[in-house]
């Protein structure tokens, strides 16, 4: 190998470039990338600043920043997202897990602790949602199911990864096609743009994140509405729905939830104080 540069320019080079291309993150996502190349973390970047680096990886490194300046996500270069303390395996099949749908898994984690039940994760993507709750609720098992047959096969491997291969199962459904089971839990994260707003998103969603889980159809209620109707017949008398929804959609989804006999339990704010979750309880038994 021939070395030439040093850690700490080979950084610098990249993020200086990621600025020039209005990357907001571009110091941080420069380290994120070489870490994940290099295999390293960020702390050894940082501390190992003047060791050489390898024309090969220096050659990797320059392939990946084309991408993210190109505004491809970071998770989608690295193959990976951290979501509830462990790595995700992401893909162009799956979207990629965000930091507020952890405030879902903590709220249910509470409601749940030390029982013993039966979830269902409708839209599943990474399996995610799923396999955190599953890693908190040990004597738990769970389905998951998804429409697409690349976020099912991502998800299975996240299983495997994550040891819960034996307490969880992923499904290619299709939702209005899946009638097995009865659980004690629903929990989703359904499209919910409206279709009309999809074009407004910012480069990284719209260019990478698959269409299909973003699109909640005209008024981004579509799946949102499927999802509370089908819960109707698969819940447990007294079980629990918990959705994700999108920014000013909780006027809409409470008037669904009560239309359909479910009676809400509670809601969480995102950190810009928007509702993003509803958990309601199913009250009527048909």
């Amino acid at each position: 190998f021939k070395y030439k540069m040093n850690l700490e320019s080979t950084i610098k080079k990249a993020s200086q470039k990621l600025k020039k291309n209005n990357i907001i993150s571009y110091a941080l996502d420069s380290q994120i990338i070489l870490a994940d190349i290099m295999g390293v973390t960020r702390e050894f970047l940082i501390i190992n600043n003047h060791a050489n680096i390898s024309a090969r990886i220096e050659e990797k490194y320059d392939k990946a920043i084309k991408r993210r300046i190109n505004s491809e996500p970071i998770a989608y270069i690295t193959g990976k997202k951290e979501f509830w303390s462990e790595n995700f395996i992401v893909n162009k099949s799956t979207l990629v897990p965000r930091p507020e749908t952890e405030l879902l898994i903590y709220e249910l984690v509470d409601i749940f602790k030390n029982k013993k039940i039966n979830i269902l994760d409708i839209g599943t993507g990474t399996g995610c949602i799923l396999i955190s709750l599953l890693k908190e609720l040990c004597n738990s098992r769970g389905t998951g199911i998804d429409i697409s047959s690349g976020a099912i096969r991502t998800a299975r491997i996240n299983s495997k990864n994550l040891n819960l291969v034996n307490r969880v199962k992923f499904k290619n459904f299709n939702l209005n096609g899946y009638n097995l089971g009865r659980y004690d839990l629903i929990v989703s994260n359904p499209p919910y743009i409206p279709s009309k707003d999809i074009r407004k998103l910012s480069k990284d969603i719209i260019n990478f994140e698959p269409k299909e889980a973003l699109d909640g159809g005209p008024d981004g209620l579509d799946l949102i509405k499927k999802v509370i109707y089908k819960s109707n017949i698969l819940l447990k008398r007294n079980g629990i729905l918990a959705l994700e929804i999108g920014f000013s959609q909780y006027r809409r989804v409470s008037e669904t939830l009560k239309l359909c006999k479910f009676r809400e339990y509670s809601k969480i704010y995102d950190y810009n104080s928007n509702v993003r979750c509803i958990i309601a309880t199913k009250i009527d038994f048909y």
